[in-house]
């Protein structure tokens, strides 16, 4: 039974999201003899070390061999077992496309896939490690629901959402160790319906995954400057919450925040949303620009890509004078 207790919530915190993200499906699998785990040769860096020890018979590691890992994880899933099939994005969904596209897409196999460290969190490893890329590619696949969790006690809750949910999934983690908290207790979560954290007469934020805790400090800066922001974490980017975002249409401006390229993610998304409506604000992209960042320190990265509270604020400012 996993307890949301205070003290509990800053060690997850501590851990980060992948090494919240392994205790979480260990002590799931505690409970359900179906999940098993399965690692690209990426064991510690899932957070599956104690998964591992506990369940070997429970725990696969393929390899450097991503387009297998995925067959054999839809192969379990035919066999009744729940599997967890962990890697960096870009090898995790890129390099095996077609077995996505195949097995997930097209056959339904019931895969959770979860896509470690993704955006710009592997830091130094550079651009062939750096996941911005991959919403884009899976957005476009039919059937396969992806979540993208705010911090870690939403990596808990999405973890457990993917365990519950009847199909495909892919679990985005972004973030890196001592992340910020923007849930300090249990909370209600259900998958493709968003979440409002601030309410705001002026502009929206449309934010997911690590961006969360950047549009709430951005929020707060608009504040002093007299700007009033609506908050949304929109931890569900497949299925959207359309609903929650045609609530907004009556705003200046819409900025959606993401740690992904500026194509094809949810900025993208939202403007398929918005596009047939007749009246609707202007929309700001914020993400990770077109081309490849050098590599170097995570904070520094994001703020080389302009994701920064303080660089965010500016630009909406800027947008509204």
């Amino acid at each position: 039974m996993i307890e949301f207790k205070p003290a509990t919530i800053r060690s997850w915190s501590m851990l980060g999201s992948r090494g919240t993200f392994g205790m979480t499906l260990l002590e799931l699998a505690h409970e359900d003899p179906r999940i098993v785990a399965l690692s690209g040769d990426l064991c510690k860096s899932s957070g599956l070390d104690r998964f591992s020890t506990t369940y070997a018979d429970r725990f696969f590691n393929t390899g450097i061999a991503e387009q297998n890992l995925v067959g054999v994880a839809a192969g379990l899933a035919s066999s009744g077992f729940v599997p967890f099939a962990t890697s960096f994005p870009n090898f995790l969904t890129l390099r095996a496309a077609e077995q996505v596209r195949l097995n997930l897409g097209y056959m339904q196999e019931n895969v959770k896939l979860v896509g470690l460290a993704s955006g710009l969190a592997t830091g130094m490893f550079g651009a062939t490690h750096h996941g911005i890329e991959e919403l884009a590619m899976l957005r476009s696949v039919s059937n396969i629901a992806i979540f993208s969790p705010a911090d870690c006690t939403a990596t808990v809750k999405m973890t457990q959402a993917a365990l519950a949910y009847d199909g495909p999934v892919y679990l985005r983690l972004t973030g890196g160790m001592r992340a910020p908290i923007v849930y300090k207790e249990d909370f209600e979560l259900i998958p493709g319906k968003a979440i409002t954290l601030r309410e705001g007469d002026d502009i929206a934020l449309i934010a997911t995954g690590s961006m969360v805790h950047v549009a709430l400090t951005c929020a707060a800066q608009l504040a002093e400057r007299g700007i009033a922001a609506t908050v949304i974490d929109m931890h569900t980017i497949k299925p959207l919450d359309e609903s929650a975002i045609s609530a907004q249409l009556g705003k200046k401006l819409l900025v959606t925040l993401e740690e992904h390229s500026v194509i094809g993610g949810l900025g993208s998304a939202v403007a398929e949303c918005i596009a047939n409506q007749a009246q609707r604000p202007r929309q700001m992209i914020v993400g990770i620009p077109q081309g490849y960042p050098h590599a170097g320190d995570y904070g520094w990265m994001l703020e080389q890509s302009g994701l920064t509270a303080g660089q965010v604020c500016a630009r909406i400012v800027d947008a509204l004078q």
